[in-house]
């Protein structure tokens, strides 16, 4: 059976990558990792706050904050344990800064910008109409305790419809007005970030040509629609062929 650490498991995406684990009969879950908590108990388990415990998973789906997201995943790797990774923020940088402390034979680490199947699908579907169209914007909308923007979907989104479309029509800098009122540039792909009460998380990737736009757009209602995705990655994430991979992708 297989043994499934959580870390960050007292935040909103922890306790769900709890209650994921918990509900699959072939799956076992602990440690719970979630410094700040020891005192604390989730689904009849104490919350720990000592990273070396973490060791005795095979696998550690890893919600902690991005600035704490690095050093935890430099210990993973040296325990051996397979990574699974939900934070968000990952740019290019910081995938490379992975990279580079993830490597061998040993364990595998996945990052996956968005756990929900149905973003995963929009992003696939982004990329494939990026080369037919000249310029594209993004506006991500997210809760408002999302500390980070613009939000790792967002980025990945980006990132991918720039390697597409490698000549973006640029957005004119107005002459006057507030700065970030035309959202910040990825790659030649303008973001818009939205932080509101009552939001989860949506995306709306929007292109634009002569005589026409097309609109992409993908709504998460619920947290509950991250569920299937994240077990999907943690079955598969010893198999993967590479020491680092991005997204679920080829999981599906």
């Amino acid at each position: 059976m297989m043994r499934v650490a959580v870390s960050g498991a007292y935040g909103r995406m922890g306790q769900l990558a709890c209650a994921v684990v918990d509900a699959a009969p072939d799956l076992l879950l602990g440690p719970l990792y979630a410094p700040g908590h020891a005192e604390d108990e989730l689904f009849g388990q104490p919350v720990i706050d000592n990273a070396a415990r973490v060791a005795d998973a095979d696998v550690v789906v890893e919600f902690c904050t991005p600035e704490a997201v690095l050093e935890n995943l430099a210990k993973w790797h040296d325990m051996g344990v397979h990574a699974v990774v939900g934070t968000s923020g990952f740019d290019e940088d910081r995938i490379a800064k992975v990279s580079e402390i993830w490597t061998g034979e040993i364990s595998r680490c996945l990052i996956v910008p968005n756990f929900a199947i149905g973003a995963v699908l929009m992003m696939r579907f982004a990329e494939l109409a990026a080369p037919h169209f000249p310029a594209a914007e993004i506006i991500e909308l997210h809760h408002d305790r999302k500390a980070d923007a613009p939000s790792g979907t967002a980025l990945n989104t980006a990132e991918r419809i720039a390697a597409a479309q490698p000549n973006q029509v640029r957005s004119v800098k107005p002459s006057s007005g507030a700065d970030g009122a035309i959202g910040t540039d990825v790659n030649g792909v303008r973001v818009h970030s939205v932080r509101l009460p009552g939001i989860v998380a949506n995306q709306e990737v929007i292109f634009g040509a002569v005589g026409q736009t097309l609109t992409i757009r993908h709504d998460t209602t619920d947290r509950t629609a991250f569920g299937p995705g994240i077990e999907l990655a943690i079955r598969h994430v010893a198999s993967l062929s590479e020491a680092v991979t991005v997204g679920i992708d080829g999981l599906l």
